[in-house]
């Protein structure tokens, strides 16, 4: 009869090893994910400067479980007509897809906000982007550690 407690080391250990797997089987994962997070940046800025500024972006520094990382953000525009946020991007370096969030706006949003919940395939840096009615970004970065890793399979985020 298996314990309780033998049971989860053998849980843990056959995870453990599944990860080693993948990660002898793609050597180059790193790069690929580094790869899409550029891919995902080009795609929303072009040749566009990203300026940093305007745009507050919050989380927990530390988080138990990626399955579930509560996140906003705030960017500082009159929502006018003339001057108003049109778009929101929230980007991340190491999940398999780096898109995360996109919001479109408009002046009459009032407020340029966003606040959700997210998942987060490992410790690491999440930006924010802000797409402007005149055509500028600006953005801000957050590092964040998990310590529970969500994403784990490719094609489910």
């Amino acid at each position: 009869m298996t314990t309780r407690r033998e049971f989860l080391v053998l849980a843990a250990t056959s995870l453990a090893l599944s990860e080693a797997a993948r990660a002898q089987l793609d050597p180059n994962l790193a790069a690929n994910r580094k790869a899409a997070f550029q891919e995902a940046l080009r795609r929303i800025v072009g040749d566009t400067q990203v300026r940093r500024g305007r745009v507050k972006l919050q989380l927990p520094p530390l988080i138990d479980n990626g399955n579930s990382v509560p996140l906003s953000v705030a960017v500082e525009s009159p929502m006018t007509e003339a001057d108003h946020v049109r778009a929101i991007h929230v980007l991340t370096e190491k999940n398999p897809l780096p898109d995360v969030a996109s919001v479109r706006l408009g002046p009459r949003a009032g407020r340029a906000t966003l606040s959700t919940r997210v998942r987060l395939a490992d410790t690491q840096s999440v930006t924010a982007i802000a797409q402007m009615s005149d055509g500028s970004f600006w953005s801000d970065s957050a590092e964040v550690v998990v310590t529970l890793s969500a994403c784990l399979e490719e094609g489910l985020i």
